[in-house]
């Protein structure tokens, strides 16, 4: 039994009926839960609700500021979006925006020492090789740890069917890999170092 369960939040998907990415993102979140993490998962239809970002005003949505505040708890991270033309998705960046508002928060400024994994899925792999460049690069700007891993889902080859795993069984275990990195990274951190011995 795990004695610290770390908050892993999830964000991530797509709108229009059944998304392969949030698909994905909920197996890496069923991962960190099998290592002993609770877990969120922030979806298309959530990510689809917010407004778009407004840094000139502070007044937040229910959303904006639930999205905020389970940052704010969360030990870990992992994001998922779709290669839209060689990047991420507008929906997901419109959430990553967003975390401008802890920019000066004292228990933690933006991600800081956060781990975070990555997840891209695209029909075809050149997009899902710079689309998890541009997490990886937000991720460093916020000055949170992208995780050694990221999964990238050709789903061009693979096919995520509702309720059922993935066509490749190779993929499910990218995925996991992700979830149980993260999760891992956050249990070490929650462990105080003993640097006298």
């Amino acid at each position: 039994m795990v004695a610290h369960r770390p908050l892993i939040v999830g964000i991530g998907g797509t709108t229009g009926g059944h998304s392969s990415t949030e698909a994905a993102l909920r197996i890496a979140l069923a991962a960190a839960e099998t290592r002993g993490a609770r877990t969120l998962l922030v979806g298309g239809e959530a990510l689809a609700a917010l407004p778009h970002y407004n840094p000139k005003s502070p007044a937040r949505t229910p959303g904006e500021a639930a999205l905020v505040a389970a940052v704010r708890e969360a030990s870990g991270l992992i994001l998922a979006s779709p290669g839209y033309h060689g990047n991420i998705s507008g929906l997901v960046k419109n959430a990553l925006d967003l975390l401008e508002d802890t920019a000066r928060d004292e228990a933690r400024t933006y991600l800081s020492d956060l781990p975070v994994g990555l997840i891209a899925t695209a029909y075809g792999w050149q997009a899902t090789g710079s689309t998890i460049a541009a997490l990886r690069a937000i991720v460093h700007a916020f000055r949170g740890w992208p995780t050694p891993f990221a999964a990238a889902v050709n789903s061009q080859l693979c096919r995520f069917a509702e309720d059922a795993a993935p066509s490749d069984a190779e993929v499910a275990k990218q995925l996991a890999l992700v979830g149980r990195q993260v999760t891992d990274f956050a249990l070490r951190a929650a462990v105080p170092l003993d640097i006298a011995s």
